[in-house]
């Protein structure tokens, strides 16, 4: 998996905050040359410009401004980490209790959650599985510190908490070994009549893989259709049909299940939402847990018209 340099992201938003590479060096106390440099190679890991010379001037492109807005939540929450950290009295385990929607990939959810296991405090995790309305209910009366969620929370939610979004993902399309071998040539055309297991009408994944069938003029031959999308890829590692999973975790996927992907859809994609009853976020597992999406999704982040 491909990793953000977050020297270089930090030597990027050093310069979009100090408005030249002039008085980032003075701050950095680095040569422009090297800042320069630095710059270049984030963007080329990136493969976008950050920057456009406005005469003398740097001046963000689009993408710039999307990258320096990630940049700026993810240093701020670094500085929150740590100061909390240095405040927090040692002793028993610091107790981190998270709710997940249904719909979150098991395999999405351990890789946002791993860090909690590794702070520096001993750390005590509590993880409740269920529909998003009854995590918010929960989340609104404390008991439990976080929600993770394919969805924001919407305005008609009486519940007073905040949307912190994670990141975005790409879908793959894996299947059994030898269902990935008949159904990769001419992928995604070769998803017409193909076996598919999806989910519930209910769930988001559905709905989304539903639109893009249609606007491709896709008919995949349902096979089956599941509420628990774990059990989904159990009959998807039996063969019974293709199923879809997050790219940010289909290699995994792959190993755990012994699948093949057949191919990814750039333009389907899935969100992934933390939700807190707190706008400027304090618990050193959530501020851990956030740090780790941002670095999870930093490498599948682009531009989207």
């Amino acid at each position: 998996m491909e990793w953000l340099n977050y020297h270089h992201l930090l030597y990027f938003w050093m310069v979009a905050r100090e408005g030249s590479i002039a008085r980032a060096g003075e701050q950095l106390r680095l040569a422009q040359p090297t800042i320069s440099g630095q710059i270049r190679m984030l963007e080329d890991q990136l493969g976008e410009k950050l920057f456009e010379r406005s005469g003398r001037n740097l001046v963000m492109t689009d993408v710039g401004r999307l990258v320096y807005e990630y940049a700026e939540q993810i240093f701020a929450l670094g500085r929150e980490m740590m100061d909390t950290l240095k405040d927090r009295p040692t002793g028993r385990p610091l107790r981190f209790q998270v709710g997940i929607t249904d719909e979150v990939s098991k395999q999405i959810a351990h890789r946002i959650l791993q860090p909690a296991l590794t702070l520096p405090v001993p750390t005590f995790v509590v993880c409740r599985e269920g529909p998003l309305e009854r995590l918010l209910a929960e989340l609104a009366t404390h008991d439990i510190d976080l929600v993770i969620a394919d969805a924001p929370m919407t305005s008609q939610v009486k519940v007073k908490a905040y949307n912190h979004p994670l990141g975005e993902s790409s879908v793959s399309i894996c299947g059994s070994p030898k269902l990935a071998s008949a159904f990769r040539p001419r992928f995604p055309q070769s998803l017409d009549g193909a076996p598919f297991l999806l989910p519930t009408e209910t769930k988001t994944l559905r709905r989304t893989l539903d639109h893009w069938f249609d606007k491709e003029g896709l008919r995949p031959r349902i096979v089956a259709e599941f509420d628990d999308l774990a059990l989904l890829k159990t009959f998807g590692e039996g063969g019974a049909g293709l199923f879809a999973v997050p790219t940010a975790v289909a290699s995994e996927v792959a190993r755990q299940y012994g699948v093949a992907v057949v191919g990814r859809l750039d333009d389907v994609r899935e969100k992934y939402y933390a939700i807190s009853v707190e706008r400027r976020l304090k618990h050193p597992a959530v501020l851990a847990v956030l740090e780790a999406a941002y670095r999870m999704f930093a490498s599948g982040r682009k531009k989207r018209s």
